[in-house]
C-alpha cells in the first residue's frame, strides 16, 4: 500500500492548480541541459509522471484536459503545415512509405524480443502502443485482450518513447546530407537587391528569372525621373532597375541585362517610397499576390513577404496570410490607399477568429468520431489526434471558404499550439504516473523498459536511414521520426534546435498514417 504524503491532499484538492503547477515545473526541468540535451515542452511529462505518482486520485480528471490539449496542438499543426505538405506529397510518397516500413520493423522487433525478455503479449502490445506513443492503439490492444496488461504496458513505454525520440531526433536534426529529393528550406535564406544599369532594349518578362517567379522588380528609373515598374515594360539602355531575389538569382539576371550600379536606387524616396504593411485586412487571407493586383490598384510592387522569422520572395503565386509583412515599392502619394487596403493593424493579426477555430475543430472531432469495423469485432477511429490534423492541413490548404477564413495569424497559431503541447503532456504524465511508479523498478518493469527502448530504437533508426537513402533533409528526417511517433514533445523538441518548416511537414506527413498501421499492427502482435 502506497504511503500517502501529505502534500498529495493539497493536490488532489485542486486538479487545475495542479496541472499548472506540473507545466510549471516542466518549463524549468525543460531548461536543465543533459549535456547537449533539453527536454523542452517534454519536461512536463516528467515533472507528471513524478506528480502523478504521489497524488494517484489526479489520473482520473486529466482525460478532458489530455484530449483537449492534443486535439489543440495537432490542429495548429496541420493548419501551418497544409500548404507545404500537398505541395510536397508527390515529392514524398517514398519516404512516407518507408516510414510505414518502420513501424512495422518496429512490430516485429516486439514480436521478438517480448518472448526473448520472458514478457506475455498482452504486456508487449503495451508497450508497443506505448513506445511509440500512440494512445488509439492502446485503446484497441486492451479491447482485443480484454486485460489491463496493455495500460501497465503503455504507461511504462510511453516515457521510453519519448525519451529515445529526443535523443535520437537530437543528433539528426542539425546534420546536413545531400538533400538531392527534398526542397529548400526557407530558414536561413535571405533575399538581396540590387540596382541594375541596362545595356540593351529588352522586355522586363525576358529577363532571366523573371518568368520562373526567381526575381521580382520594382523600381525604374529613366529620363531623370523614378517611378515603380510596370509588369509589361520594355527596358531600355541606360535604364536603372532595382531587381529582388536570391543572390544567385539576382546576379544571373544582372550580368545578363547589363552592369550593376554602385549607387542604390532605392534609397532616393523622393518618388517612389518602400515600406512595410501589416496584413490584418481579413479579405486578403488566402489570396495570391498576383490576385491583388497591385500594380493596376496603386501603381505598386510587393517584392518580399516577411512570415514569421522567414523571409520569402513574392512571387505571383505566394498566398498571403493574416500577420505576413510585405514591402511594398509604391507612388509616394499612394500611401494611405495601400494602408487600408492591407490593414496594417498589429493589433488585428493578434486576434483569434473564433468562428474559424471553432468550425475548424468541430469537423476534425467529428471526422474523429467516425469508427471503422475492423476484422475482429474490433473498431477504429481517428480520435482526437489525427481527426483534428487532418481536417487543419486541409483547411491549411485552403486557407479560407467564402468569408471564412481558416487560417490563423502565425502569432496566434503559436501560441494555441505551445499551450495545447503543455496541457497535454502534463496530463499525460499525471495521469501515467501511478502505474509507471508502480511496475517500472520490478524486474518486470526494467525488462518492460528495456523493450520499449528497443523498439523505439528500431523505429527510429529505420526512419532515420531511410530519409539519408532517400535525399530527404535531415530537418524533414526529424520530422518524419517525430510524426512516426505522433509525439508533439518530440516535434517541439526538433523546432526548438532547428528553424525549418520541413520539419512541421515531415512530421504532417505521416502523423495519420503512423496512427493506422500502428492500430492494425497491435491486432498482429497480438495474433503472435
Amino acid at each position: 500500500m502506497r504511503e500517502r504524503l501529505p502534500v498529495a491532499d493539497l493536490l488532489t484538492s485542486s486538479p487545475l492548480m495542479t496541472l499548472f503547477l506540473v507545466v510549471a515545473l516542466g518549463g524549468v526541468l525543460g531548461l536543465i541541459p543533459f549535456g547537449k540535451l533539453k527536454f523542452g515542452a517534454a519536461g512536463a511529462l516528467f515533472v507528471g509522471l513524478f506528480i502523478g505518482n504521489i497524488a494517484p486520485d489526479l489520473g482520473a480528471s486529466m482525460g478532458l484536459v489530455q484530449n483537449l490539449g492534443l486535439a489543440l496542438f495537432v490542429y495548429m499543426v496541420g493548419l501551418s503545415a497544409g500548404q507545404t505538405f500537398f505541395r510536397d506529397l508527390k515529392k514524398h510518397y517514398k519516404f512516407m512509405l518507408a516510414s510505414v516500413g518502420a513501424i512495422v520493423l518496429g512490430a516485429v522487433a516486439t514480436i521478438l524480443t517480448g518472448p526473448l525478455f520472458g514478457l506475455s503479449s498482452e504486456l508487449s502490445v503495451g508497450i508497443f502502443a506505448g513506445s511509440l506513443t500512440n494512445t488509439p492503439a492502446l485503446a484497441a490492444a486492451t479491447a482485443v485482450t480484454g486485460t489491463a496488461e496493455p495500460g501497465v504496458g503503455y504507461s511504462l513505454g510511453y516515457p521510453v518513447g519519448v525519451f529515445m525520440g529526443i535523443v535520437f531526433v537530437s543528433m539528426i536534426v542539425s546534420r546536413t546530407w545531400p538533400e538531392t529529393n527534398d526542397t529548400p528550406s526557407h530558414a536561413g535564406q535571405s533575399l538581396s537587391a540590387a540596382t541594375a544599369v541596362i545595356e540593351r532594349e529588352i522586355p522586363l518578362r525576358d529577363v532571366p528569372g523573371w518568368r520562373e517567379q526567381d526575381i521580382r522588380v520594382s523600381y525604374l528609373y529613366r529620363n531623370g525621373k523614378t517611378r515603380v515598374i510596370s509588369p509589361g515594360e520594355e527596358l531600355e539602355a541606360g535604364d536603372q532597375i532595382v531587381v529582388v531575389g536570391m543572390e544567385d538569382a539576382v546576379k544571373t539576371a544582372v550580368d545578363a541585362i547589363g552592369h550593376v550600379q554602385p549607387e542604390h536606387l532605392a534609397d532616393d524616396r523622393s518618388r517612389v517610397d518602400f515600406r512595410s504593411f501589416t496584413v490584418s485586412e481579413r479579405d486578403l487571407a488566402g489570396k495570391t499576390i498576383a490576385e491583388l493586383n497591385l500594380p493596376g490598384r496603386f501603381g505598386a510592387v510587393v517584392t518580399r513577404i516577411h512570415r514569421g522569422d522567414f523571409e520569402l520572395l513574392a512571387s505571383d503565386f505566394e498566398h498571403l496570410d493574416i500577420g505576413d509583412r510585405v514591402m511594398v515599392a509604391f507612388p509616394r502619394p499612394e500611401y494611405e490607399n495601400l494602408e487600408n487596403f492591407f490593414g496594417n493593424s498589429e493589433r488585428t493579426v493578434t486576434q483569434v477568429d473564433a468562428v474559424g477555430l471553432g468550425l475548424g475543430m468541430v469537423l476534425g472531432l467529428l471526422l474523429g468520431m467516425i469508427e471503422v469495423s475492423l476484422p475482429g469485432g474490433g473498431t477504429f477511429s481517428l480520435g482526437s489526434a489525427a481527426g483534428p490534423l487532418i481536417v487543419g492541413m486541409v483547411l491549411g490548404y485552403l486557407q479560407r471558404t467564402g468569408p471564412l477564413v481558416w487560417q490563423l495569424p502565425i502569432a496566434a497559431n503559436e501560441t494555441i499550439r505551445q499551450l495545447g503541447l503543455l496541457l497535454f503532456l502534463a496530463a499525460v504524465g499525471i495521469a501515467s504516473g501511478p502505474a509507471f511508479a508502480d511496475t517500472a523498478f520490478s524486474m518486470t518493469g526494467l525488462k518492460s523498459l528495456a523493450v520499449g527502448a528497443i523498439i523505439a530504437a528500431v523505429v527510429l533508426i529505420a526512419v532515420a536511414g531511410s530519409g539519408r537513402v532517400l535525399g530527404v533533409s535531415a530537418q524533414r528526417t526529424a520530422g518524419t521520426m517525430a510524426g512516426a511517433f505522433g509525439q508533439p514533445a518530440i516535434l517541439s523538441f526538433a523546432q526548438s534546435k532547428e528553424q525549418d518548416e520541413r520539419i512541421e511537414s515531415g512530421y504532417a506527413s505521416v502523423f495519420a498514417l503512423a496512427m493506422i498501421v500502428k492500430i492494425l499492427l497491435v491486432y498482429v502482435i497480438v495474433a503472435f
